[in-house]
């Protein structure tokens, strides 16, 4: 290939200006798009029928401290869905897990959803299972699908749901039992779990009163 002499460098760095202007550059990044973005169609719900023997309720980080009307007024308006999706479930008999943060303690706990003396009780990073006991608690159980409930959608839920999948478990997400600082926070995270690669096929979104 012969090398370019000055006029063909001239007329090739012509067009590639061409090919980066200013609209193009902008669009190579998010920040510049962000207001152009389209909000996506809401996922779908559906029902959901769980086996009791074979499914865990994990409550995730509900504590004082995460779920209040001044950090997440979304957190108390869901106390009383989260009240009666753990009464069914003892009822039924599902396997029960509650997680906390770093330096929260079991009376920290939101009294609400106070847990029983016989329930596990881990603390981890927002992924539960990191540096903890959660997967071998789950499998030496016989667990195959968990329900994913609790604070924040966008750190606990998401990363314990998607590492739930990661893990092989079928991930039910009930949309109304979990709570963020604001309703985007929430949105994204229902969005990313049936959406991700490799959570879309193992996570199912749905509401409190669809799981039967």
């Amino acid at each position: 290939m012969k090398p370019l002499n000055g006029l063909s460098r001239v007329a090739a760095l012509a067009w590639f200006a061409a090919q980066v202007s200013p609209t193009s550059l902008a669009a190579q990044s998010i920040i510049e798009d962000w207001a152009t973005v389209q909000v996506p169609p809401p996922p779908s719900l559906s029902e959901v029928t769980v086996a009791p023997q074979t499914t865990a309720l994990l409550v995730l980080d509900i504590v004082q401290k995460a779920c209040n009307a001044e950090v997440r007024p979304r957190c108390i308006a869901m106390l009383p869905r989260v009240q009666t999706l753990l009464a069914n479930a003892r009822a039924k008999g599902l396997f029960v897990v509650y997680t906390l943060r770093a330096g929260d303690t079991r009376a920290d706990i939101r009294p609400e959803v106070a847990m029983r003396g016989d329930e596990p009780l881990i603390t981890s990073t927002p992924d539960k299972y990191v540096g903890s006991e959660l997967e071998k608690i789950l499998k030496d159980r016989g667990i195959k699908t968990v329900i994913t409930i609790g604070v924040a959608a966008q750190g606990a839920v998401l990363h314990t749901a998607a590492g739930s999948a990661f893990r092989g478990f079928n991930v039910i997400v009930p949309v109304d039992g979990v709570a963020s600082e604001t309703a985007y926070a929430e949105q994204y995270t229902a969005w990313d779990l049936v959406n991700a690669p490799r959570l879309a096929d193992k996570v199912r979104l749905t509401k409190i009163d669809m799981i039967k």
